[in-house]
């Protein structure tokens, strides 16, 4: 095994016992309790345990109380817990969530920057209908996917990586950076020796990995840009560990392909080998009209 796969296996175990790693995407359930979606604001339940930050993960992508707040209020947004213009009343959220009101005007800033609320003078905070919303965001792509809307996220996500990611198979070719190659043939190795060892977590880094660096590998500066979509992606598109419905030896093969194809500057072959991953063991796709 490679100081590389060695170090990635590692990094997994810790994660799994409970320290966060790099990237991993902290989740947690929703609130079970009822919602009055017409009347007072989301967390005047009655439920004392509604929303508090208490109840999120240790982990928390290591954002402390800031940060899990915006993951709660992003989560009751998205799932139309705090429907389109409801108003958010700082000293509320502030109150019911036993944080400082600096805690709450700075995680109302980071939602109003995904596009989730708006905020105006003698009108205050409020909830952005959808059309508003920031949806390439990858907060918003992993509230959606562990949210009500899972189904058409889910959807959604791999109708964008059809046309993403064939393309930057394509375009990869073309562009003979040893170094970036080395690196997708180490994380197929590392992908294969994950998944001798049952090493989920490993498998999911690596795949992660793999297709990020395809498109750094494509030199397309705008499609780089959407990688960060891609890796959320990843991460939801076939449940709550790796990207891969059903990671198995033929899904390390399909990606040593593209591996092969882009080696020799094959790009329909890589393009190929893509779309044949992407049919095969990971995404619903593109429908019919």
């Amino acid at each position: 095994m490679s100081t590389l796969a060695h170090t990635m296996m590692t990094n997994a175990r810790s994660a799994e016992s409970g320290l966060a790693g790099p990237g991993e995407l902290d989740r947690y359930p929703y609130a079970e309790a009822p919602v009055d979606r017409v009347g007072a604001p989301a967390w005047d339940t009655g439920d004392t345990d509604l929303g508090r930050v208490g109840r999120r993960p240790a982990g928390s992508r290591g954002r402390g109380l800031h940060g899990q707040l915006v993951q709660q209020l992003g989560q009751m947004i998205v799932s139309g817990d705090l429907g389109a213009d409801r108003p958010l009343v700082p000293e509320e959220i502030g109150q019911r969530f036993e944080v400082s009101r600096t805690v709450v005007r700075e995680s109302l800033r980071v939602l109003e920057a995904k596009g989730l609320v708006s905020a105006r003078p003698n009108v205050g905070t409020r909830v952005r209908p959808v059309s508003d919303w920031n949806l390439l965001d990858p907060d918003i792509i992993e509230w959606r996917a562990f949210g009500p809307q899972r189904d058409d996220q889910r959807r959604e996500l791999g109708e964008l990586r059809w046309t993403i990611e064939p393309l930057a198979a394509r375009l990869a070719a073309g562009h003979g950076r040893e170094d970036l190659q080395q690196r997708l043939s180490d994380m197929v190795e590392i992908m294969g020796h994950a998944l001798g060892q049952g090493d989920s977590i490993t498998f999911s880094r690596a795949d992660a990995e793999f297709h990020a660096l395809l498109i750094q590998l494509a030199g397309n500066r705008m499609l780089e840009h959407l990688s960060g979509i891609v890796s959320a992606a990843l991460q939801v598109s076939g449940g709550p560990v790796t990207g891969c419905d059903r990671p198995n030896e033929t899904t390390v093969a399909h990606h040593a392909r593209i591996v092969e194809a882009l080696s020799t500057g094959d790009g329909v072959g890589a393009e190929a080998a893509m779309r044949q991953l992407l049919t095969v063991h990971l995404v619903p796709g593109p429908r019919e009209h």
